[in-house]
């Protein structure tokens, strides 16, 4: 009786041999297809496009936190301006306004000191909410309106580093403007 042996042997392919220029035929096939269906992008605005100018008013501040409104205009203006295609004008030329009320602002005690401090507060954060609408003028449409919108900053009162609550109310004002400015964009 003979003796069947199989001799394993590892299967070696090397690309270009064994598929001819298929990988050539598949890339060019594939850029084909990109170029007739197109891809996902767009060189479109993200905002609307029939707006051209839009008024700021001071925001109405319902805090004891003084200013914190005048911070919040000034925030907003220098970021519509910034990221938008819109011009910030006063409201008898502006085709739409964002005008809304800062409605609360508290603090939040987020860690505390163990040793001999007796338990002092380490850090704090602050919420700063707004109710805004942003109004075509023309029309008198609502554009976007948000109830309970919030942002916060955080602080440290405690030595040694011993900062101001203004810290924190100024990364919350901060956010809320860059939140309310992304909010502006067009619906997808």
């Amino acid at each position: 009786m003979s003796e069947m042996r199989s001799i394993s042997r590892p299967l070696h392919f090397s690309g270009a041999r064994a598929c001819g220029n298929a990988p050539l035929k598949c890339s060019g096939l594939a850029l084909l297809l990109v170029m007739l269906t197109g891809c996902a992008y767009s060189a479109k605005t993200l905002y609307p496009e029939q707006y051209h100018t839009v008024a700021v008013p001071v925001f109405e501040n319902r805090t004891f936190y003084q200013g914190v409104n005048a911070s919040l205009g000034e925030a907003l203006v220098k970021r519509i301006e910034q990221q938008t295609p819109y011009k910030v004008v006063a409201p008898g030329t502006a085709d739409t306004i964002l005008e809304g009320t800062i409605t609360s602002i508290s603090q939040t005690q987020l860690s505390r000191r163990r040793r001999g401090a007796g338990g002092l507060p380490q850090e704090l954060e602050v919420t700063m909410v707004c109710d805004w609408q942003w109004k075509d003028l023309r029309s008198g449409e609502l554009i976007r309106q948000r109830k309970g919108f919030a942002a916060v900053g955080s602080y440290i009162p405690t030595s040694p580093v011993g900062e101001p609550v203004d810290i924190a109310l100024q990364q919350a004002v901060d956010r809320m403007a860059t939140d309310i400015t992304n909010t502006l964009q067009a619906d997808w």
